[in-house]
């Protein structure tokens, strides 16, 4: 049986969010993790984040407060432990019932067959039109 390479192991992670798994995939991180996702103040579902629970907590968090419309992967580049997401993300916000319609990228790193890195770039202007703008 052969290890997982580190962009099945990211990709893993997507049908298990789409399904509401939060803790089995919050189980896909290390201990310790590098999260980063540039928003502006104010934004309920993205919390300080530095280990495998707070992903979870995170998940839980985008659950309550984002519903996931469309998620269009196009590009994956993998290169050692670093992998490379690129796609779009439509999402509704449940408070204003507008959608973030953005593309992103998503640079993960994984090491030892554990997430480590997850820095989410996504459009923060379209974000926070969707979730402040009346």
């Amino acid at each position: 049986m052969t290890a997982e390479s580190p962009a099945q192991i990211v990709q893993s992670l997507f049908p298990l969010l789409a399904e509401g798994k939060t803790r089995e995939a919050a189980a896909l991180f290390a201990d310790s993790v590098s999260f980063s996702i540039p928003h502006p103040p104010g934004i309920p579902w993205i919390p300080e984040v530095d280990s495998a629970e707070g992903m979870r907590t995170f998940f839980e968090l985008l659950r309550t407060h984002v519903q996931s419309k469309e998620f269009d992967l196009r590009q994956v580049i993998a290169d050692g432990d670093d992998v490379v997401l690129i796609g779009r993300l439509v999402s509704e916000v449940r408070k204003t019932g507008r959608d973030i319609d953005t593309a992103f990228a998503l640079h993960a790193t994984v090491e030892g067959g554990r997430i480590t890195r997850y820095h989410l770039y996504e459009d923060s202007y379209a974000v926070a039109k969707a979730y402040f703008d009346e």
